[in-house]
């Protein structure tokens, strides 16, 4: 994410719309009730709104408050139905999309986790990431950050958080219809790495731990645990998974029996919680029970709603502090509302607000990108965003596939592809052939895979894979 995981724990100053309402009485620790945990997101979405800005945004320069889409989702608040005033033009959807849609976001030197963050949280606001608009595809976007060097990592390998958000973005934002929109070779070939990195205690850490022993040896993270086992739950990876039950039991025995709450190498803090939480969460494992209900009986949701202050709504980010803060109530919430990383969008209350909103078409001389995938049927897999500036409408295959040869990032995605004009079959991608049953298959946002041909019509935003094989 666009944040380290030490300067996100930096106290927000409490917004002074919200004052003496965040700062009441925080109750008694006690086992959480369904009744208990109603209250605790009714009044944590309460406390939520009261960050929006008067022109209806939440992110901004430096460390912003967009990941409360992520909970608002959770919490079964749709994101377009959040304005201020009640001024349905300043809506937080709307906001976040034109920001979003801004050829100067998200910086002049944007990194993998701008565009991760982006996705996760369009996705919770019922934005679709790939169709932002004619010009912004946030999964494109991340396509670009791909370690051709090391396949399976997004962004620089040492920061092994990019490559544990990609599996979160690329995972969890699935299509509108609510299938995967990545194919299973990419989605492979990032649960390979995020294994490769857990350490021997079953944990994680920000940094890459991959074939050092050293690194590999030392403890594990409650923050980057909760997230790289929502990842690959996100992928598919069952909670049955040994790499699934072993991050689990380092979460366990981190859990401290008197208040529920995990010993973070931060020190006890609800925003490690929160991910804890979020990572069982995604696992579809109970945080209220079993191994997280302690000899005392308290549970990590417990620690949770201890900590937040009702009717106020804001969570403390230490149990010593007087005042809550903008990214432990986040974190919180979200955890509190049984949520992952993202949640698709609720059916908003807003009258004649769609539950998703999405460029249709592309729109013709303005420049856009494609994300495609080039999988060999051999192990070889090329992952690329494709840049081009569209003629009509719609494009086909063909000419994504011309363009990527010269405009693709990283580059060498597509070096050849016959025919290289017409409307015809394709016949070979890269040098390779097709061979008896063995041919080049195309599949569009998890689409099954069918022949290949130049004219295929291929839409905005369409997630391209293509495939040799039987």
């Amino acid at each position: 994410m666009n944040r380290s995981l030490t300067s996100r724990r930096l106290a927000l100053a409490v917004p002074a719309a919200v004052g003496a309402f965040a700062l009441a009485v925080v109750p008694a620790a006690a086992t959480s009730t369904p009744a208990q945990i109603a209250t605790s997101k009714t009044n944590g979405v309460a406390y939520l709104k009261s960050l929006q800005a008067a022109d209806g945004s939440y992110a901004g320069s430096g460390l912003s408050n967009e990941w409360a889409f992520s909970a608002f989702a959770a919490a079964g608040t749709a994101v377009v139905d959040v304005a201020p005033g009640g001024d349905t033009t300043k809506n937080a959807r709307t906001v976040y999309r034109n920001l979003l849609s801004t050829s100067g976001w998200p910086s002049a030197s944007p990194v993998v986790t701008d565009y991760e963050r982006g996705t996760l949280n369009a996705y919770a606001a019922g934005i679709d990431p790939a169709r932002v608009s004619a010009s912004r595809n946030l999964i494109a976007n991340i396509y670009s950050y791909w370690q051709t060097a090391e396949p399976g990592y997004f962004g620089p390998s040492a920061n092994f958080n990019g490559t544990v958000f990609a599996a979160l973005a690329l995972g969890g934002a699935k299509a509108q219809a609510g299938g995967a929109r990545i194919p299973q070779a990419l989605t492979n070939s990032l649960v390979a790495r995020i294994r490769a990195n857990q350490h021997n205690d079953g944990g994680w850490q920000y940094g890459k731990a991959e074939g050092n022993p050293t690194a590999l040896a030392t403890p594990g993270d409650i923050d980057m645990t909760g997230a790289a086992m929502a990842a690959l739950c996100a992928s598919g990876v069952p909670n049955t998974d040994t790499d699934v039950v072993q991050a689990k039991n380092f979460l366990k025995s981190k859990l401290v029996t008197t208040s529920g709450a995990f010993n973070s190498m931060y020190g006890v803090n609800t925003s490690s919680n929160g991910w804890a939480v979020a990572g069982l969460n995604a696992c579809d494992i109970n945080p209220q029970t079993g191994d997280f209900l302690t000899t005392a009986g308290k549970t990590p949701i417990d620690f949770l709603i201890a900590n937040q202050y009702n009717p106020g709504g804001g969570f403390k980010y230490k149990p010593a502090d007087t005042s809550p803060t903008a990214y432990a109530s986040i974190d919180s919430l979200r955890a509190v509302a049984s949520g992952g990383f993202t949640s698709a969008p609720p059916v908003p209350v807003t009258p004649g607000a769609p539950q998703w909103v999405a460029q249709s078409t592309f729109t013709s001389g303005t420049a856009t990108k494609l994300a495609l995938t080039v999988d060999d049927g051999a192990g070889g897999l090329k992952v690329c965003s494709v840049s081009f500036t569209p003629t009509g409408t719609t494009t086909t295959l063909g000419d994504v596939l011309n363009a990527a040869t010269t405009a693709a990032t990283p580059a060498g995605c597509v070096t050849s592809v016959t025919p290289s004009s017409g409307t015809g079959t394709i016949t070979a991608v890269n040098g390779k052939a097709n061979s008896g049953p063995n041919t080049w298959k195309v599949s569009v946002d998890g689409s099954a895979f069918a022949g290949a041909a130049r004219n295929k019509v291929i839409n905005v935003g369409d997630t391209i894979a293509l495939r040799w094989g039987a």
